[in-house]
């Protein structure tokens, strides 16, 4: 049987400013079926790109409302 390779998607987000916005992020996205990690690349100022890796696809309008859950605004994905 072979294995699955995991889903790579990258969004950009707008308003966060410090670890405790990258922890709101990531523990709103987290929670999404199918995530399995999410890691953000803080860029205060600008749109921080956000990547979640996942067993499979995972619907922008599910991340998008994360996100948004979090108090930060999808950007771009």
């Amino acid at each position: 049987m072979p294995e699955h390779a995991n889903i790579e998607q990258h969004y950009l987000v707008e308003g966060m400013t410090c670890t405790h916005c990258v922890a709101s992020v990531t523990e709103e996205v987290s929670e999404l079926e199918g995530v399995e990690s999410v890691t953000v690349d803080l860029r205060v100022g600008g749109a921080s790109d956000v990547t979640v890796v996942s067993s499979a696809p995972v619907p922008l309008e599910g991340v998008r409302a994360a996100i948004a859950e979090a108090g930060y605004l999808l950007v771009s994905a």
